[in-house]
């Protein structure tokens, strides 16, 4: 029997990605955690483990090929104990490389054995996306019922799972593009050449899988999240003298802490005191997170990626500087591993370095607010009746008025003020 292996979906937001290298070739054997493929996202470059044993049948996606659709078929597996069919070898590969997505001719529907357990008892065909959501949502694999290929548990099932509801029914290959009509259709954007721009005046740059995401998300996120924001101006010259102290007592251990991460460390301690803030909007109710995971926004080449600071509040400057810097190059190298971008509870965008007075960033669903953070900058501040000069940072808050209402923002930019203005309240 063959056993199918498809496109999977690496991230949550993830829909096409290239195949970039395959690490077997038709004939071998493999086995279930075997590395099989490199499959590049929008994101970072990851590899595919096999989830079942067999032996190679088919290629059928070359490596290098872009834009291949999450579930599209890329190879097939001879399942253990069978032989394999030499018919496709030679002929399936060259068919399908020239149409990595075959949505117009789907294969039959296979129908999904009674229970997603292998023969011998003892592990469950599931997906890596299904595999990582279960563990994460805490589900044992062994009771879903899967809808997959082969009885395969799938993302839709560890969901259904989640919410109580009963599984879908399997979909065949090309569900992908049967799903499309009923989603709502995208206002119609005029060319160019529409426009009044001649053609040959512009030199036309592909969308990459990145840009693609970036556009969509942002798009959702500001269209329908209600969001507004709170500004606020927070003098920093006691923070920069504190800052050129730390690096002093660091310089020895080639450490040297930014603004940034003294910013980093500020939103998770104030997040601490005001946990409202630390919080996302689901159907189901307000989460309300344990720890301030802190997603800081890092520019690469065709866009920006989130790396996360994990449990910030727990962590000194020096540990956070040094995570940072380490989750910024591999954000721009794309090595970044998917829990490492994934799941943060606030963000923090800061354009400081590029002179950048004051912005509002568009929240990163699902978490409940995202700060910006602007330049520092002399200005003429007025104390006790009198003009002086300060070094002032200008900050917003873009706040989900679903769950960070104006009063919980509020209270978090109170609580987050001092701890930037005197930074000995980082450590009492």
């Amino acid at each position: 029997m063959s056993i199918d292996i498809l496109m999977p979906a690496l991230s949550p937001t993830m829909e096409e990605g290239t195949l970039a290298k395959w690490h077997v070739k038709v004939g071998d054997t493999v086995k279930a955690g075997d590395v099989i493929a490199e499959i590049e996202t929008d994101k970072a470059t990851m590899e595919v483990e096999a989830v079942d044993e067999g032996v190679v049948e088919a290629i059928l996606v070359e490596a290098g090929t872009e834009n291949v659709k999450v579930n599209a078929l890329i190879a097939k597996l001879t399942g253990e104990g069978d032989s394999p069919a030499p018919a496709p070898k030679v002929e399936a590969p060259k068919a399908a490389a020239a149409a990595p997505v075959p949505a117009a001719a789907p294969a039959p529907a296979v129908p999904a054995p009674a229970a997603p357990v292998a023969a011998d008892g003892s592990r469950v065909l599931a997906s890596p996306l299904a595999r990582r959501l279960a563990s994460a949502a805490g589900l044992d694999l062994k009771a879903l019922k899967g809808t997959g290929p082969h009885g395969r548990v799938v993302k839709s099932d560890v969901e259904a799972a989640k919410s109580g509801a009963p599984a879908a029914k399997a979909a065949p290959a090309s569900a992908p593009a049967a799903v499309a009509p009923t989603a709502a259709a995208p206002r119609q954007i005029q060319s160019l050449e529409q426009m009044g721009i001649p053609a040959g005046s512009y030199d036309l740059v592909p969308l990459d899988g990145m840009r693609k995401t970036i556009a969509r998300r942002m798009t959702e996120s500001f269209r329908d999240v209600p969001h507004f924001p709170l500004t606020i101006d927070l003098e920093i010259d006691a923070l920069l003298a504190a800052r050129a102290k730390i690096n002093s007592l660091l310089e020895k251990q080639g450490v040297k802490v930014s603004v940034n991460d003294i910013v980093i460390k500020a939103a998770a301690v104030a997040l601490k005191q005001v946990p409202e803030a630390n919080a996302s909007y689901t159907p189901e109710g307000i989460a309300m997170h344990h720890h301030a995971d802190i997603a800081v926004a890092v520019a690469v080449d065709g866009g920006l990626i989130t790396p996360i600071i994990r449990k910030a509040e727990t962590k000194g400057l020096a540990q956070i500087s040094a995570e940072m810097k380490d989750l910024a190059q591999r954000a721009k190298d794309k090595k970044l591993k998917p829990e490492e971008f994934q799941g943060g509870t606030f963000s923090i965008s800061n354009l400081g370095m590029f002179g950048i007075k004051s912005f509002a960033s568009i929240i990163n669903e699902p978490q409940g607010a995202i700060m910006s953070v602007g330049a520092g900058e002399q200005r003429p501040v007025v104390k006790n009746g009198e003009i002086k000069v300060a070094t002032v940072m200008t900050v917003t808050l873009t706040c989900d008025h679903r769950v960070v209402d104006g009063s919980v923002g509020a209270k978090f930019l109170a609580a987050f003020k001092p701890l930037i203005e005197e930074p000995l309240t980082l450590i009492v």
